[in-house]
């Protein structure tokens, strides 16, 4: 079993080290825009009204401490698996688990939900697919396409994401910039929705979070990117700054464009470019479904290299940790993962445990930022030179603080449902190490 402090070189022997930055960047960029973006100013300004983007801008400022601790955890331990490796390195192999635990299950669970919500809006448009034995053919053969092109290499499954993030930006930008233009030069500004406070306000940061959230899937293949303690750290900001600031972007434009409408939408982006111009209502339509598409990809490329290292390190079924003989990919581990999601796309339990996978990035991203300041003060580094980031124990407070402010806005019911979920994969990684350890 290799120990989770082990050598980059050993810990992911047989992994080609081939994503760049600009690619790297572009997995996390899409991992963290999904299918969320065109829907989600509605129900931001349903919970905050005009309040949203205040939401936003302090998640931001919380989530730029945790992209912080991540980039410098990241670039000591530039190991599959991710988190799970930061964690594991800084506090031993059962805190490792459990954040492994929470990437992976937040991962596969997004997976299902976002695979049937596909599939529904792909019924819209060809309604020969709404009946269920068509329905769970196309989920399953979009699936199973996703996981042909990660099986054939972590490099061309990088790079078609870097394209696939190219298109899927377009139909935003092109949202942010007509709409702002429109407003600019003389379109009037509808008659806003009326600002919330208290409980409405913390619903919204939770969403906000949620739409935030999602770099930790893509490093889970740190162990194929090459020069990982500067292509990580470089990719962790330039991802999660242009994605903040587009997010802002547009609920201000949708604001704007739509007013007390937004709450309403269920199309928000589509129905407030319409009010401009109605024939650029099927660009924002169709930007939704291929945002759906792409995140898969983005998804399967990173979360199954969470089981893959679980199995490397003795915690999981070993077969989860083999290679392909010729492509070096985890193939074992990518065709679980799929399979589970489709599981669950097709049973429809994401549903219910929506609001709980939002918040399991809570202690993810909370253990992070520990991990990063146990790390430096360990001077560990493996066999890497990483970067050392200043006032690094003052970001660790900020987004340990931040992610606390999180779990307290949810409901207790939430909560205890992540107590749940934390206690069971403790309990989880007693049992695997008995079964799938070491004899």
């Amino acid at each position: 079993m290799s120990e989770p402090n082990a050598p980059v070189h050993d810990r992911d022997r047989g992994l080609v080290r081939s994503i760049g930055t600009i690619a790297f960047a572009a997995a996390i960029a899409n991992e963290v825009i999904g299918s969320g973006i065109y829907r989600l100013p509605a129900a931001m300004a349903g919970t905050a009204g005009t309040a949203a983007p205040l939401a936003y801008l302090f998640c931001l400022g919380v989530m730029g401490a945790v992209v912080l601790c991540f980039a410098e955890a990241g670039g000591r331990v530039p190991t599959s698996g991710g988190p799970y490796g930061y964690v594991a390195a800084a506090f031993g192999p059962l805190a490792g688990f459990v954040a492994g635990m929470l990437v992976w299950l937040s991962a596969v669970l997004a997976c299902g939900g976002i695979a049937a919500a596909l599939a529904d809006i792909a019924a819209v448009a060809l309604p020969v697919l709404s009946g269920p034995t068509m329905r769970a053919s196309f989920i399953a053969v979009v699936l199973a396409l996703i996981a042909g092109m990660n099986l054939l290499g972590a490099r061309t499954a990088a790079h078609a994401i870097g394209w696939a993030t190219l298109v899927k930006l377009l139909p935003l930008l092109l949202f942010v910039v007509v709409g702002a233009g429109a407003l600019l030069f003389g379109h009037g500004a509808a008659q806003p929705v009326a600002a919330t406070a208290g409980e409405g306000v913390g619903r919204a940061v939770i969403l906000a979070m949620f739409a935030l959230s999602g770099m930790e899937t893509p490093l889970s293949a740190s162990g194929e990117v090459a020069d990982p303690t500067r292509t990580v750290p470089r990719a962790l900001l330039l991802a999660m700054g242009a994605v903040g600031l587009l997010y802002v972007a547009i609920q201000l434009v949708a604001d704007a464009l739509l007013g007390a409408d937004l709450a309403r939408s269920t199309a928000p982006l589509a129905d407030a470019l319409g009010r401009v111009a109605a024939p650029l209502r099927a660009p924002l339509l169709a930007g939704g479904f291929l945002s759906m598409l792409f995140w898969l990809g983005s998804d399967i490329l990173g979360a199954p290299r969470v089981l893959f290292a679980f199995a490397r390190d003795g915690l999981l079924p070993a077969p989860l940790g083999r290679l392909h003989p010729r492509w070096r990919t985890p193939h074992v581990a990518i065709v679980v993962h799929t399979a589970l999601g489709l599981l669950l796309a097709l049973t429809g339990t994401f549903e219910t445990l929506a609001i709980l996978s939002t918040l399991t990035i809570a202690p993810l991203y909370a253990g992070v930022c520990a991990a990063a300041v146990v790390l430096r003060r360990r001077h560990f580094a493996g066999d890497v030179r990483p970067i050392a980031l200043p006032a690094l124990p003052v970001f660790a407070i900020v987004g340990i603080g931040g992610m606390a402010a999180l779990v307290a806005l949810a409901q207790p019911a939430e909560v205890v449902g992540l107590a749940v979920v934390l206690v069971g994969s403790a309990g989880l990684f007693l049992v695997a190490r008995r079964v799938f350890g070491p004899r």
